[in-house]
């Protein structure tokens, strides 16, 4: 991963500070939820606070940066289970008996339903591109 990533500085009333972009806080957030990684140590690395990256980590988890860039590959999504109501007669039962369900994939503002039963290399592609 690229980390050479540069902050916009900017003057305004108040001084002079600093402002980044959402692909600078992704990076870094990404950066920092690597196993046995020191979030101080990235911090200091990229001329930030600490309590920043944090801030930014909770922003990011409450899907309040937008659609993150990277992903890591063994990242675990949230999941929330809602009660349906009820086939009638049976009708959306397949030839094994296994009744076809529903998914839907909330990640930030992107809402993803997938109805039936994908095959898993059909669920894989699209949760590629949802989470791209």
């Amino acid at each position: 991963m690229d980390t050479n990533f540069q902050p916009i500085t900017s003057t305004n009333a108040r001084g002079h500070y600093r402002q980044h972009s959402l692909e600078f806080k992704r990076a870094l957030v990404a950066l920092s939820l690597e196993p046995g990684v020191s979030v101080a140590r990235i911090a200091r690395e990229h001329g930030v606070n600490a309590n920043q990256v944090f801030s930014w980590r909770r922003l990011y988890q409450q899907g309040r940066l937008g659609v993150p860039a990277l992903m890591r590959d063994d990242a675990l999504l949230p999941v929330v289970l809602a009660p349906s109501a009820p086939a009638p007669n049976n009708a959306d039962a397949d030839a094994d008996g296994d009744a076809s369900g529903t998914i839907v994939l909330e990640l930030g503002e992107v809402r993803v339903r997938i109805e039936g039963q994908p095959n898993a290399a059909s669920l894989a592609q699209v949760l590629d591109r949802v989470l791209r």
